[in-house]
């Protein structure tokens, strides 16, 4: 039977049509009046994304090369940071951070919670107490191996307000473009994202931009030789004449120009809107099929089910993802690290819409029946709709 093939990982995710045409066109040399002009535009198109005044620097690599260079750029060996550890991603970024020489301590959370801004405005006091100020904070807003959302507008807030030398550091991988996100108004002051999540692109880019305090503080900072290709001083000094400091990969932001345009033409806000209304559709659906949302403070770039472990609803893990996949063309994730086997991911962000949303539900509903669960069949589809009818009233 012909089934469409539907990627719903939170990473990498679809990529639109006009974007693979794009790509399919000839390579074109990079150092050119015509690239400076794209990559001009680019520049635009990702400050509205950011929501932000500031350049983006442009790397050619994944999100974690765009973390390390945000990282290693504003902070010396002996930093005192604070990094928020609940999920994969946060701690990567503590074994990162340490693995640099800054002095980390880590905040460590259950998997499917976040730091509230009283967990931070307590860890701000007590290191200022002790004589010890925190240098930088670092957050995963949207922690993708749990999908578990952050308020971060509350914390970046109490973090200006009980210790405004403190830079917050801020993993924005599965929330920029996808999630509210306003790194000027807010307050962030080192954003990081990547090519292939809610920017509809391959992978082979990442993001970082540095507020006017960060940019202060990695000039501030002596370079130490860690560094070389993520050295952020060096493509500072590129961007104001709209180049890179190392071959980019120019086909790659040729089509973040297609893809950008067209997020400009949805807006910001409508995506944001699209997103949230999708991610509840889907939540909604999966308890109407006797599932549980796994995340305390779920993220809408991304949904974690946990499976039934017990009983005659139990489902199993690689049961479920293959069934979806072979007979459904349908790719969705399954739990990282500890929760391997315990549950299913399935992305919202990007270039996927509410009818995808309603194919996925209808699939899952299938593969849940062939595999035994329990449910009222339809109810699940059902309620998904009605959630996503709001987006046409």
């Amino acid at each position: 039977m012909l089934m469409k093939y539907r990627l719903f990982t939170p990473g990498p995710t679809s990529v639109p049509e006009a974007t693979l045409l794009e790509l399919a066109k000839p390579v074109h040399h990079h150092r050119t009046a015509e690239f400076r002009a794209t990559f001009a535009e680019v520049q635009t198109l990702l400050k509205y994304v950011f929501q932000t005044a500031q350049p983006i620097h442009v790397i050619t690599g994944s999100g974690t090369g765009a973390y390390e260079a945000g990282l290693t750029s504003v902070f010396a060996p002996g930093s005192r940071v604070l990094n928020v550890s609940n999920g994969k991603f946060a701690e990567r970024w503590a074994q990162m951070a340490k693995s640099f020489g800054l002095d980390t301590k880590e905040l460590k959370l259950d998997y499917g919670t976040h730091a509230t801004p009283a967990l931070i405005q307590a860890e701000l006091t007590s290191a200022a107490a002790a004589g010890k100020p925190l240098d930088g904070v670092l957050i995963v807003h949207s922690e993708t191996s749990t999908a578990t959302i952050c308020d971060l507008e509350s914390i970046a807030t109490v973090i200006r307000k009980v210790s405004p030398s403190t830079l917050l550091v801020t993993d924005g991988i599965t929330s920029i473009g996808a999630l509210p996100f306003k790194m000027d108004e807010w307050g962030i002051d080192v954003a990081i994202t990547g090519s292939q999540k809610a920017l509809m692109l391959p992978p082979g880019l990442g993001f970082v931009a540095l507020s006017e305090r960060a940019q202060a503080r990695m000039h501030a900072t002596p370079a130490t030789g860690r560094q070389f290709y993520f050295d952020l001083r060096k493509s500072e000094k590129t961007l104001a004449d709209g180049d890179t400091p190392f071959t980019p990969a120019n086909t790659l932001v040729e089509g973040l120009l297609v893809s950008l345009r067209m997020i400009r033409a949805e807006t910001i806000e409508t995506i944001w809107k699209r997103t949230a209304t999708t991610a509840a559709a889907f939540r909604a659906a999966m308890r109407a099929a006797n599932l549980e949302v796994f995340s305390q403070t779920p993220a809408d770039s991304v949904t974690a089910i946990k499976f039934p472990q017990n009983g005659t609803g139990a489902v199993n893990d690689k049961a479920f993802r293959n069934h979806l996949k072979n007979a459904h063309n349908i790719h969705v994730a399954g739990g990282q690290g500890s929760m391997e086997g315990t549950m299913f991911r399935l992305n919202h962000m990007g270039y996927t819409d509410i009818y995808d949303c309603l194919a996925a539900v209808a699939a899952i509903e299938h593969t849940l029946k062939k595999l035994g669960h329990p449910f009222e069949q339809g109810k699940p589809l059902s309620t998904a709709h009605a959630e996503l009818s709001k987006l046409f009233t």
